[in-house]
Order: C-alpha cells, then sequence, then structure tokens
C-alpha cells in the first residue's frame, strides 16, 4: 500500500542543547508524538530551523528520527535547497537512511521562473526516487507555485501532494481543483486546516502538534468520521493558540512554549532569538491556558 501523509504530519522542532543538536530530547519528542496519535512526522523543515543546520547535522536528524520511528509511522524528510544539486544530496542521503517520502520547498532568494520550478523539483524527485511532497511558501521563499505548475507537477506519480502555506485559500482551492483526485493538498497553516478540510484537503503539516498533537488528532478524526461538529469545536478553542505561535517568527513561539512545558530547552540559533518579553508572557498565558504547565 503507498505511504500516506494525511492527517496531522508534525513539522517538528529540532532541540539544541549547548549549541549542538539535543539527541536525547529529540528521540523523546518524537516519542510523545508517537504516542498521541500523529500520522507522520516532518524532521528539518522549517520549523526544524533547517537553515542553520549543517549538512552533517541535517542528515543527522532525519538518519535519527527514521532510526527512532522504527517504521510505526512514515517520515517526511526535509530536503529542499535553493541549490538544486544540494537538494538532491539531502534526497538521496534521506532515501538512503529509510525516510518514506521528501517535503521539497521552493527554492528560497532566486526566484525561479515556474518552468524553473518546474525543472527544479523533476530533477531532484527522479534523483531520489521517494514520494515527494511539494511545500509551497511565498512569504519565505519570494516565489509562488503557481496551481498550473503544480497539475504539471502532479502528472508524475512521484508528487504526491502539496503543503499550501501561502494563506491563500482560493489558491488552495484551485489546485484541488484542478490536480489529480488522489493528489494531498495539506494545510501549511496550522489556522486554515478545517477551512481547507472543507474544500478537500487531506490535512495539516503543523506546527501547534508539537504542543498540542491530541487535541489536533481528535480534530482530524472527528473530520474524517463525518463529526463536523466535533472538529469545529477543537478548532475554534485551538484558534487563539495558534495565533498566539504566531505572535512572531516560527519557530520562536513554539520553541519557547515546549521549553515552558519541560520537553526540551528553549535554544534557538540566531538569526531566531528568544520572543520579546511581552510576548513571551501571551505564550506562557496559553500554555497555562491549556494546562500544559
Amino acid at each position: 500500500m503507498p505511504v500516506s501523509f494525511k492527517g496531522v504530519v508534525v513539522a517538528m522542532v529540532t532541540p539544541f542543547k549547548n549549541g549542538e543538536v539535543d539527541e536525547g530530547a529529540l528521540r523523546q519528542h518524537i516519542e510523545f508524538l508517537i504516542a498521541e496519535g500523529v500520522q507522520s512526522v516532518l524532521p528539518c523543515g522549517t520549523t526544524g530551523e533547517s537553515p542553520t543546520l549543517s549538512h552533517a547535522e541535517h542528515n543527522r536528524v532525519v538518519a535519527l528520527t527514521v532510526e527512532a520511528v522504527k517504521g510505526r509511522i512514515p517520515v517526511l524528510a526535509g530536503a529542499g535547497s535553493n541549490s538544486t544539486e544540494e537538494a538532491i544530496s539531502m534526497a538521496k542521503h534521506a532515501k538512503e537512511v529509510g525516510a518514506d517520502g521528501l517535503l521539497l520547498v521552493s527554492p528560497y532568494y532566486n526566484k525561479p521562473t515556474q518552468e524553473g520550478l518546474f525543472l527544479h523539483f523533476s530533477k531532484v524527485a527522479e534523483a531520489a526516487g521517494l514520494p515527494v511532497i511539494l511545500y509551497n511558501i511565498p512569504g519565505r521563499c519570494g516565489v509562488n507555485v503557481l496551481p498550473e505548475t503544480t497539475a504539471r507537477l502532479a502528472q508524475n506519480p512521484l508528487f504526491v501532494g502539496i503543503k499550501e502555506a501561502t494563506g491563500d485559500l482560493n489558491q488552495m482551492i484551485r489546485t484541488i481543483e484542478i490536480c489529480p483526485k488522489d493528489f494531498l493538498v495539506t494545510s501549511g497553516d496550522d489556522g486554515l486546516t478545517l477551512p481547507l478540510l472543507a474544500c478537500g484537503g487531506g490535512g495539516v503539516i503543523s506546527v501547534a502538534a508539537n504542543l498540542i498533537p491530541g487535541p489536533m488528532v481528535t480534530m482530524w478524526k472527528a473530520w474524517e468520521k463525518g463529526d463536523i461538529a466535533k472538529a469545529r469545536e477543537i478548532f475554534f478553542k485551538a484558534l487563539p493558540l495558534f495565533k498566539t505561535l504566531f505572535l512572531e517568527t516560527n519557530p520562536i513561539p513554539i520553541k519557547y512554549a515546549l521549553s515552558l512545558t519541560g520537553r526540551m530547552g528553549p535554544d534557538l540559533r540566531l538569526p531566531m532569538c528568544p520572543p520579546s518579553p511581552p510576548v513571551a508572557e501571551k505564550i506562557k498565558a496559553m500554555v497555562k491556558e491549556w494546562g500544559l504547565i
């Protein structure tokens, strides 16, 4: 049966301690997420501070995640870069260590054309031969993967879905409309999870699920069972938390929130820095409201 990345995929943080990856905290975090029932985990995405991981650290985090998961749920490995050859190298490594799929972010800074995006993604996918979820986040990358480009890529069976983080529900709907029926359109914004599900989306690649995986999974399962009222209740309860976790640049708030629970330290790598005191207070109040401290 083909691997599926439907449901709640956790865009995992990368714990640090004394300037190094905190492997013990990462293993414990993975165990916590699996125990809470998440459908998949994603190491080395934006939330995992991938831009400031060395190549060796990036590869180690992916390998450690695969090792810790032990096949219990799929591992979607971040392998994107603005260099096609670098992305190929990371993608091949992810396959070698046993990842189940790749998350490929749009090339950032160099702003390729739609044709350049198509050629870049196609070359990386073909080189690795793993299922690919595209990652469209124009706010960070400076380029938008248009629905027509996504639909063109979706003709290749290696491309199984897209993480849509444009914040534009109209674009997400258009992508669902023109792509194959089995092509997964998943939300890259926790706050658009339920609206996208209502339009035919397949789940969320979630930041908040690092902190509240259980409620996120319950919401997803309620939707799948047709219990719309329950899914809506959980969604609106969590909406203030979603907003709080993006008061400053991700992963600053989620890292601080997790540190308050004692599950890992608050360490970030520059240019990420601790939250400002007013934001830190709001995060702390929200974590208390959820009974997590």
